[in-house]
């Protein structure tokens, strides 16, 4: 068998080349496409549910939430594990699927799923999907760090959410970026009950004028020497000044009573739970960079650190980003120990080959 293979390639050699030829192209184009990671995802399919509702215990949230999610969740087709999580404003739904089944289809018929399962739930409680991701999908983290004191938790938290974040997230392979550490800044209106018995104000009307009274609105156009002005009534809140003069009703004699008038208003941090420290140098503020399922780690990791290197430039002088975690140097250590050891085994085999072949 082995002559009769030797002869045939003896007589079509220009088959072989060209045979050849084709096994080493495809060898190059796997080595260039093949996804690259030190970690092998051997997570189960799975897809998230996260659900909000603000200011509910963990019971409420269990019996008006998480019960009605994971009873519709058991009759997703190939979903063998269903976990409900219940805390204090949130909820989690874990979906487990059965193995082989694609990630994009099983999130499409959790989807259908949330669909038909939102009608059971209270009123403004709007379920989400998690992130497309797996369970070694964190492949980066950094942190943001001003050395000089001239910025706070608030404020790096800040540049975080709005400047670092959402440019991350347009990254080709990247599935989400979660924000850490820092303060989340808010207004706080803590309301007097005694001034709200004394005006007879409820709370429901002082919770509807604040939301009134945060809005843009329209009023057509005004045509003046044959040019037409657009007509713009504009109400956004931009700071503490513009909450404290929101009317909230009128008084016995005419007089407008004011948001300040029943409570205290001021700019504070949202009740956090747990802190980011970095090396036992205090708090900071920080990123995880999660990867899109099926998507190259190495590769997205090289593009999320050219995205990081263009957006320093626009940091405030003393800030800085500070690499906490990257898979990317975990990765090229191992292809490197992996090209080194084929090289060895190249060697010997060849030198096998031509010892045979000689003799």
């Amino acid at each position: 068998m082995i002559r009769a293979i030797i002869n045939a390639s003896l007589r079509d050699r220009f088959l072989v080349l060209i045979a050849t030829a084709i096994l080493l192209a495809a060898g190059i184009w796997a080595v260039k496409n093949t996804p690259l990671d030190a970690i092998p995802d051997l997570s189960d399919v799975q897809v998230i549910v996260f659900t909000e509702y603000p200011g509910q215990a963990p019971q409420v949230v269990e019996d008006q939430v998480t019960y009605p999610l994971t009873t519709a969740m058991l009759a997703v087709p190939n979903a063998k594990v269903v976990r409900g999580y219940s805390f204090f404003g949130f909820s989690f739904v874990y979906i487990i699927f059965e193995d082989g089944t694609d990630m994009y289809w099983a999130r499409s018929r959790v989807l259908e799923y949330l669909n038909y399962v939102s009608s059971r739930l209270p009123s403004g409680v709007s379920p989400s999907l998690g992130p497309d991701a797996t369970g070694v999908g964190w492949i980066y983290e950094y942190a943001l760090v001003d050395r000089t004191g001239n910025h706070d938790l608030a404020q790096l938290r800040s540049l975080q959410d709005w400047y670092l974040r959402y440019p991350l997230q347009t990254v080709e392979g990247v599935a989400e970026v979660a924000s850490v550490g820092g303060y989340v800044k808010q207004y706080q209106v803590e309301v007097d009950p005694n001034a709200l018995l004394a005006y007879n104000i409820p709370l429901a009307k002082v919770k509807h004028a604040i939301k009134r009274s945060n809005n843009d609105v329209g009023g057509k156009l005004v045509e003046m020497g044959e040019t037409e002005y657009m007509v713009r009534g504009r109400g956004y809140i931009q700071s503490v000044d513009d909450l404290k003069v929101i009317p909230v009703g009128v008084d016995e004699h005419g007089t407008p009573i004011r948001l300040e008038d029943i409570a205290n208003i001021q700019l504070g941090p949202e009740l956090r739970r747990g802190v980011a420290e970095l090396n036992g140098e205090g708090e900071v503020a920080a990123g995880v960079v999660i990867m899109r399922y099926g998507e190259n780690a190495l590769a997205t990791i090289e593009r999320v650190r050219a995205k990081l290197e263009e957006l320093k430039k626009g940091l405030p002088e003393g800030v800085e980003i500070v690499p906490v975690y990257d898979r990317g140097d975990l990765i090229e250590r191992a292809v490197d120990n992996l090209v080194e050891k084929l090289i060895e085994e190249s060697i010997v085999v060849s030198l096998i080959c031509i010892l045979f072949l000689l003799h």
